[in-house]
């Protein structure tokens, strides 16, 4: 019996051991990673996380001093042990920036620069954003990417690297994989969360960056031997301005959320309607529709002040905290700063409805942002601001995960704020979410496909 547990043993060793040599290397070039915090970070940390249950050691080429808009340490912890990072360093311009326009190190710089086009900016704005636009093309990490293709042939010869991943924004990462796969010949896979040229957080480029910008991303897409797209509206996006490229090549893997992620908590029960925003709030991104809409229910006296409450957690611009201040129920509203991952899922675990904003905008019916499904898997009522026919209500619709209205539907807004309210304090349930839905959109799931990309290149 001794002799057959030892046996048994040297065969799961030789299985363990077979495994880490058959083993292949991806080199992930991303400049959101730990310790940046922010929705940019989860999609590349949790490929990271899950890439060895299927076969693929990931190599992590990231930067050592990031200007990043929220750092989360305990994100560090989420890095698999023994995952190999290396960072180099990067010339960010924006301290100059902060300097010429006078905004201080507290100032988050990405809520405050995506307005809507009916706001104005100030004189050293538009200079700034005029250099932004005609000087950092594609984006203002340009300066990382001379460091970044040395260190990165360094590992690829090192770490015996198999096939290359980057994920963009910023459009940096894909510059930098683009050199090292024409360097190298590697296969590469360019991920993309958002749209590259013309996109709301872009800037607006005259005709000469402009064209530089797009043949830039135009080589970038016909390099890449995949390009993956987080949301189908960017594959639309780039399909339709490339028509004559292969539309096999873009590849659509959603986002998703991570089941371990969320801790065992005791019930909890609010006494008042609890209502969370995780994320970022600006000028194309606001609640102002939501807030006129809860203004004539409190007027015509169908919801009382005191028995809803919201919690805004993340990082606003200063419009947004000028909203808040604005209505007669402020006292409601409690704004608290980017805090830990974990924290600010419990915080919406504990809610009872959780917020869901879109940007107004042009790319609104497609947008699908990678927060939606960390909503799905907390499992409560989704309140979604956003078309009707868009992306997202689709997917809230597909696991009956929360009701939708668009910002010029007032009365909409006004009638699914009062059934949650009345279902609320009638203890009803909020919602009936399709679970077995929703357990499709596990990040385990995402990043076995991608390891399934990566095992057709290899």
């Amino acid at each position: 019996k001794f002799k057959k547990q030892i046996f048994s043993f040297n065969i799961l060793k030789f299985v363990f051991i077979s495994k880490l040599i058959l083993m292949k290397k991806v080199l992930i070039i991303a400049y959101y990673f730990p310790p940046s915090g922010g929705p940019g970070v989860q999609r590349v940390l949790k490929s990271v996380k899950y890439l060895k249950q299927f076969g693929w050691e990931p190599v992590v080429l990231t930067v050592a001093n990031g200007q990043f808009p929220a750092i989360d340490e305990s994100l560090l912890k989420e890095i698999p042990e023994g995952t190999k990072v290396y960072r180099t360093k990067i010339f960010e311009p924006y301290d100059l920036y902060r300097k010429f326009t006078g905004k201080g190190k507290n100032v988050a710089l990405d809520v405050n620069n995506i307005k809507k086009d009916d706001q104005k900016r100030s004189f050293t704005e538009q200079i700034s954003e005029f250099i932004r636009a005609t000087f950092f093309i594609p984006d203002a990490r340009i300066g990382w990417r001379r460091y970044a293709v040395k260190k990165g042939l360094e590992i690829i010869h090192s770490e015996n690297i198999d096939a290359i991943y980057s994920s963009s924004p910023p459009y940096t990462c894909s510059l930098i994989a683009w050199d090292l796969k024409r360097k190298t010949k590697l296969p590469w896979i360019a991920g993309l969360r958002d749209p590259w040229t013309d996109f709301l957080t872009t800037p607006t480029r005259w005709w000469l960056p402009k064209l530089i910008d797009r043949g830039m991303e135009k080589s970038v897409f016909q390099e890449a031997d995949y390009v993956e797209c987080a949301w189908e509206g960017i594959r639309k996006d780039a399909l339709q301005k490339y028509p004559y490229f292969d539309a096999e090549k873009f590849i659509h893997i959603p986002n998703g959320f991570d089941s371990e992620d969320f801790p065992l908590l005791e019930t909890h029960t609010n006494e008042i309607l609890t209502i969370t925003y995780t994320g970022s709030m600006y000028g194309r991104r606001n609640p102002l529709a939501l807030f006129n809409a809860l203004e004539e229910l409190v007027l015509e006296e169908r919801i009382k002040k005191d028995k809803f409450k919201f919690k805004f957690i993340g990082r606003f611009g200063a419009e947004i905290e000028e909203m808040i201040a604005n209505t007669s129920f402020k006292e409601q509203i409690e704004v608290i700063n980017y805090m830990p991952h974990s924290e600010s899922i419990k915080m919406l675990m504990n809610s009872d409805v959780l917020l869901l904003i879109v940007d107004e905008a042009k790319e609104s019916k497609e947008i699908v942002p990678g927060k939606v499904y960390e909503y799905l898997g907390v499992l409560k009522a989704i309140f979604a601001i956003t078309p009707q026919r868009s992306a997202i209500a689709k997917l809230i619709r597909e696991t009956n995960a929360g009701l939708i209205a668009h910002q010029d539907e007032n009365e909409k807004l006004k009638e699914n704020f009062l059934e949650f309210y009345n279902n609320f304090y009638s203890n009803k349930d909020l919602i009936k979410i399709n679970k077995s839905k929703v357990s499709g959109y596990e990040r385990k799931n995402s990043t076995k496909l991608l390891a399934s990309y990566f095992n057709e290149l290899c």
